[in-house]
């Protein structure tokens, strides 16, 4: 079909390769909540204090963080089409072999060798959406494929409860794990980069690229760039903006992991729920936290398209988000079931609108070194991987889970504080020397 102008009409080939994300991401947050539904009957059969617990949570965020900046330069070498059919295999069995272990070191290793293996797949991510979308679409691309984790978890989270109280735990970890081995196979059969795809027509290839879209990369023609080099890993860690939303994300992630290990628990030891029903109640947050992200990722390209500045179009909803999260201090102050899931999903809506934070390494990465700062940016909050699980855990190991949420609140809050006072101007740090930036 073609347009009056008589010029092709471009393809949208990119939709299709961001529904292959989604599945990804859905089946990654899959493969990290299936701990959290599985704890309160794994810890009694396995007799793990809440400390205990509290490491097991934290042992993926250890291998998972540590890992991301060489995950940003393995995803800036491989193409996401190998990588990622990898990395979803390894964790999958890795996954399985969970449903076989007898006590706290195998279940510890092992969680750390999921991390491991998933450390790449959100440099991925973040790599097939800055090749595949222009600049005015990225926000709302990024607000669908992160909503996977959401969507998935929300409707699953019930499906995995059934499945363990059906099959036991060990049999949730050898399910979980064998639906990801098998997507792992669907996404090498059908991922291609936007210059390799046969179904795109040069149309959409301009589109993509006359908007801010890279993926001249993988061109033989493009110019080699070495990004094995230390002075690039300082270059992306001298950015006064980078610090700013990298606390920032550590912020976000502080939310997002509780409600990913402890909140089931919370649930069910310690406010008393049946583990069916608070299988269900438990999905409500996490439809609220998908809600609150589509509509940060849309409004935020909707205010770009409009003209709106980048740093107000992209940082409001942040801001907003973030301290939206605070709320979840108000679960401490109410025994009724239903204003608890309120507060609950509030605070969690609020952390998803913070969620198109990756937003930011699309627009402030150097353009070779995109998958190295979707790394560091993405290994400063995965930190909340590790601290989060820990603290709640000695917070709360005397049966009291009101200093947890003080906690996670508070640092919702210091988020929204380095965006509004550390993230300035948004411009794109250039590869020859670090761009200084302005605070607006």
């Amino acid at each position: 079909m073609e347009q009056l102008s008589g010029k092709p009409k471009p393809t949208r080939v990119r939709y299709g390769m961001l529904a292959l994300v989604f599945v990804n991401v859905a089946i990654n947050y899959l493969d990290r909540t299936n701990l959290a539904v599985a704890a309160s009957s794994l810890s009694t059969d396995l007799e793990l204090s809440p400390a205990q617990l509290g490491w097991i949570f934290s042992a993926f965020g250890w291998a998972y963080a540590a890992l991301q900046i060489p995950g940003g330069l393995i995803a800036d070498r491989f193409g996401p089409r190998v990588l990622y059919a990898f990395c979803l295999i390894t964790w999958s069995l890795v996954t399985v072999a969970q449903g076989f272990v007898r006590g706290f070191a195998s279940l510890f290793a092992l969680r750390l060798a999921t991390g491991t293996f998933e450390a790449p797949s959100y440099p991925i991510n973040n790599r097939v959406v800055t090749s595949w979308f222009p600049d005015s679409e990225r926000a709302s691309a990024i607000a669908m494929y992160v909503s996977g984790q959401f969507i998935g978890l929300a409707f699953l989270t019930p499906v995995l409860v059934t499945v363990q109280y059906y099959a036991g735990w060990k049999g949730l970890f050898i399910t979980t794990g064998l639906v990801g081995l098998v997507w792992g196979i669907v996404w090498y059969l059908f991922y291609r980069d936007p210059l390799e795809h046969q179904g795109v027509n040069q149309a959409e290839l301009d589109y993509i690229e006359d908007g801010g879209g890279v993926f001249r990369a993988k061109d033989k023609t493009a110019a080699k760039v070495n990004i094995w080099k230390w002075a690039n890993v300082k270059q992306v860690f001298s950015s006064r903006t980078l610090w700013g939303v990298y606390i920032g994300q550590f912020s976000v992630n502080a939310s997002l992991w509780f409600f990913l290990t402890w909140f089931p628990t919370y649930l069910v030891k310690y406010r008393g729920m049946d583990f069916i029903k608070s299988g269900y109640l438990a999905s409500v947050p996490f439809l609220a936290a998908c809600a609150g992200l589509l509509l940060s990722g849309f409004l935020s390209d909707r205010f770009v398209r409009r003209g709106t500045s980048v740093s107000v179009a992209r940082k409001t909803p942040i801001i907003v988000g973030l301290l939206l999260s605070v709320s979840i201090i108000g679960a401490n102050y109410t025994n009724d079931t239903t204003l608890i899931i309120f507060f609950m999903a509030l605070a969690f809506f609020g952390s998803g609108m913070a969620l198109i934070s990756w937003v930011f390494v699309s627009i402030l990465s150097p353009r070779n070194l995109i998958g190295l700062t979707g790394g560091v940016f993405n290994f400063m909050g995965n930190l909340a991987s590790i601290v989060v699980p820990i603290v709640i855990g000695y917070l709360a190991k005397d049966g009291n889970f009101e200093p947890a949420l003080i906690f996670i609140g508070t640092i919702g809050f210091i988020g929204a504080c380095s965006y509004i006072f550390l993230v300035g101007k948004i411009e794109r740090v250039v590869t020859q020397g670090i761009q200084e930036v302005t605070i607006d």
